[in-house]
């Protein structure tokens, strides 16, 4: 059984309430991250690849 089958078993195994929260909480969570994440495209990065390499190497 792959994860996601065992996430919608799971799921649907819950009162109706519980799965409205969740289906609130995954909505509320991509929306979040892409308001945060809006605009960050166009930022310059504040690292370097060699920054990375010299610190972590």
């Amino acid at each position: 059984m792959s994860l996601a089958d065992k996430i919608i078993k799971n799921v649907k195994a819950l009162p109706e309430s519980k799965q409205i929260e969740i289906l609130d909480f995954i909505e509320w969570t991509d929306f979040s991250l892409s308001s945060a994440m809006r605009g960050m495209e166009d930022e310059q990065a504040p690292y370097s690849l060699n920054d990375l390499k010299e610190s972590f190497s």
